[in-house]
């Protein structure tokens, strides 16, 4: 039934799944791997969306991976930098050649008797079905579905006689010059279109319901580009990661242990750039703590500078119905708009919504607690990478494909065929896989795995204390049951 296997099936071709084929060559030179892209091309996220200055929101040498120096003198990345820099680093590390385009995994069966996974595969466009087989199945293809992104239903949408756009499906023919826009939602999407829109547009609003908090951030690392002039280009990279890392996690910590004081900065820096006149607490003061749900970043204050030319602005207020001419909201107040951007969030799922059988058995994810954010309770040989919510996603994403790859060596050079992380009763925790207040996460909090009231059954969201875990933790002794 199989045409091929191999020792590693490595699901996604994003920036996740370019450096678990990078750590798989490092510590398993002589295993076989494939990597299974259901789209055309590379780079996931960084190659699907295509709305106006669709960009990073975190800075290059964090997202970036640990082993490939991001090169560009801008921070924070466009998207199309970030893409050709994915393509470049895989062809840089031969590592484009593992992949097999056009394979959307629907399925894996696990087979206790055989050790291995059995993985149904659709070829596109003919759906022809292949089936490949591992003994080992690493998931990067992120949390979202690719096809479609989440729009709530309006009342009246069918109304509007112009256009209504989710981000996620923008067409790249799109003309929006001299058109009045409206863009539903106030997260980093909606952050990024504003000032990417704002020079063409007659108009564009942002309409939110609530707030979300928005901080400026140097668009070049100006301590990184002068380093670079000096220092070896790999040295340069490290320090500055460091920095940003330790940045970055000292800014969390604030928000966490002082939120009081980080509103404050927050809103002394957004004065700055408004002016003391500026309605700060209607339109840019959540009523939650910093990091409860994740910060915007304005790269130069870029956000900011929309808002201050007339071109943009910002309404707090709920839709009540679509009209012909726009939208009508709860308040009464009416706006006008020719294309209307629904920025509203993604459709989430579990582990590239795979269906997973083991021995016959249909798995619920539901069921499962996490073990050190990478693997799953009493599910065989069977890996993900999930990144960041506060911070990078590539830095959880480069230490759990670096842990996977440790652990197959583990299990080669000790003749191991299956490894089962075994959870010896740790209560389930009330935490949710991901720990945000963000509605789109709220919408899927029942389908994805739990976590446990402990380590390393509860997932860090801390760079330093995941070193710890999955780099230097032993292999042996741990929870994980061998055979």
């Amino acid at each position: 039934m199989a045409t091929e296997h191999f020792d590693l099936l490595i699901v996604g071709a994003g920036i996740s799944g370019i450096g678990a084929g990078y750590f798989m060559q490092k510590e398993n030179p002589s295993k076989t791997f494939a990597i299974l892209e259901g789209r055309e091309s590379m780079g996931g996220t960084w190659d699907l969306f295509q709305y106006p200055g669709i960009r990073s929101d975190s800075d290059m040498h964090t997202l970036g991976f640990s082993f490939s120096p991001w090169k560009n003198p801008k921070a924070i990345a466009d998207g199309p930098s970030i893409l050709s820099y994915i393509k470049e680093t895989a062809k840089n590390f031969d590592i484009e050649q593992h992949i097999k385009y056009q394979s959307f995994v629907k399925s894996a069966a696990w087979s206790t008797e055989n050790s291995q996974w059995t993985v149904e595969v659709q070829l596109r466009p003919s759906e022809e079905t292949l089936f490949y087989t591992c003994n080992f199945l690493y998931l990067c293809s992120g949390y979202y579905k690719y096809d479609k992104g989440y729009t709530p239903s309006f009342d009246g949408q069918d109304k509007f006689k112009g256009q209504v756009i989710h981000p996620q499906l923008w067409p790249t023919d799109l003309d929006y010059s001299g058109k009045k826009v409206v863009v539903i939602g106030s997260g980093a999407t909606a952050v990024t279109l504003v000032p990417s829109m704002a020079e063409k547009v007659s108009h564009i609003t942002m309409l939110q319901r609530s707030p979300t908090y928005i901080v400026g951030f140097p668009e070049k690392d100006v301590i990184s580009n002068t380093l670079g002039k000096i220092l070896p280009q790999k040295l340069n990279y490290d320090i500055t990661r460091w920095k940003n890392v330790c940045l970055a996690i000292s800014i969390f910590q604030l928000s966490q242990r002082q939120p009081k004081v980080m509103k404050k900065l927050i809103n002394k820096y957004i004065t700055y750039e408004l002016g003391p006149d500026y309605d700060i607490d209607t339109h840019l003061t959540p009523d939650y703590n910093p990091w409860d749900e994740r910060m915007c970043l304005a790269p130069d204050g870029d956000f900011f500078k929309a808002l201050k030319s007339g071109k943009a602005d910002i309404v707090t207020d709920h839709i009540d119905t679509f009209t012909e001419k726009g939208i009508r909201l709860k308040s009464g107040k009416e706006l006008d708009a020719d294309i209307i951007v629904t920025a509203t969030g993604l459709n989430m799922v579990p582990l590239g919504d795979v269906k997973f059988t083991l021995d016959d058995v249909p798995l619920n994810l539901a069921d499962k607690m996490v073990y050190k954010g990478v693997m799953l309770q009493d599910v065989p040989n069977l890996g993900f990478a999930m990144g960041y919510t506060n911070a990078s996603w590539t830095l959880k994403a480069d230490l759990a494909s670096e842990y996977i790859s440790r652990l197959l060596k583990h299990m080669s050079d000790n003749n191991h065929k299956q490894c089962i992380p075994n959870n010896n009763g740790v209560p389930v925790s009330d935490l949710p896989f991901f720990d945000l207040k963000a509605g789109y996460i709220s919408r899927a909090k029942d389908i994805f795995p739990k976590q446990g009231i402990t380590a390393p059954w509860k997932m860090n969201q801390n760079y330093l204390a995941d070193i710890k875990s999955l780099r230097y933790s032993s292999l042996e002794k741990s929870d994980i049951v061998y055979s």
